[in-house]
């Protein structure tokens, strides 16, 4: 599972970021990581420089083998959070698709 990290200019995307993410996105998926082709990480601060609540948001694209890719996203008020809330929310909709595909 590829996991490929996109940041806007106003989030720091720096290799210790992109490394601490990429640990806990694989951890967190590696339940689905024989499905899982790829996943693209694209955080964003929705507001720019100008502070905000629940301005940061995280995107979460997962591409699953021989389907269609799906995407999740979750805003919050920190990166942390924001990709927290994103895995949660990838991990939900791989259960459903995923538990469909072992039910047939």
């Amino acid at each position: 599972m590829k996991i490929q990290y996109n940041t806007d200019k106003t989030i720091n995307g720096g290799e210790s970021h992109q490394d601490f993410f990429s640990s806990q996105i694989a951890e967190e998926l590696n339940r689905y990581e024989s499905h899982i082709t790829r996943i693209e990480v694209h955080l964003s601060d929705e507001n720019g420089t100008k502070e905000g609540l629940k301005d940061i948001r995280c995107l979460l694209e997962a591409r699953i083998e021989g389907r269609q890719p799906i995407a999740v996203s979750n805003q919050a008020d920190t990166v942390e959070l924001a990709v927290s809330g994103s895995i949660d929310k990838l991990k939900a909709s791989l259960e459903t698709i995923l538990g469909r595909i072992q039910n047939h």
